[in-house]
């Protein structure tokens, strides 16, 4: 298989590797995937939106002292989450996802550059 359109695509393409029991190494992947991802992003984000707003930012810090940044940080969690349930194909998204992160991506990069050792 080499067109993958949806999840259930993507399992099948695994049963020549994991047999019968490709929906469950799929599956087993995508919760193991989502457990790791969902925290990793709502964190960077909050850190990114943090610093940006010049909100006290870090997870050593208690929850009072940087209130904007848990609340950051709580947002995201509950966005990311809140997608499984919505109607949203998760190939097209982590295609588009990754396309907006490439123009992004430069812009960035190119800022970072610019400011390299100003601060």
């Amino acid at each position: 298989m080499t067109e993958i359109n949806s999840s259930t695509d993507a399992a099948k393409a695994l049963e020549p590797v994991a047999g019968k029991f490709a929906l469950m190494v799929f599956a087993t992947g995508i919760i193991g995937i989502g457990l790791l991802a969902v925290p990793i992003l709502a964190g960077s984000a909050a850190f990114a939106v943090g610093e940006a707003c010049r909100w006290p930012v870090g997870l050593e810090r208690q929850p009072k002292e940087a209130m904007a940044f848990y609340t950051t940080l709580a947002s995201a969690a509950m966005l990311g989450m809140a997608i499984i349930f919505m109607s949203i194909d998760p190939i097209r998204a982590l295609y588009w996802s990754a396309v907006t992160n490439g123009i992004c991506a430069v812009p960035v990069m190119v800022v970072m550059d610019a400011n390299d050792g100003a601060l």
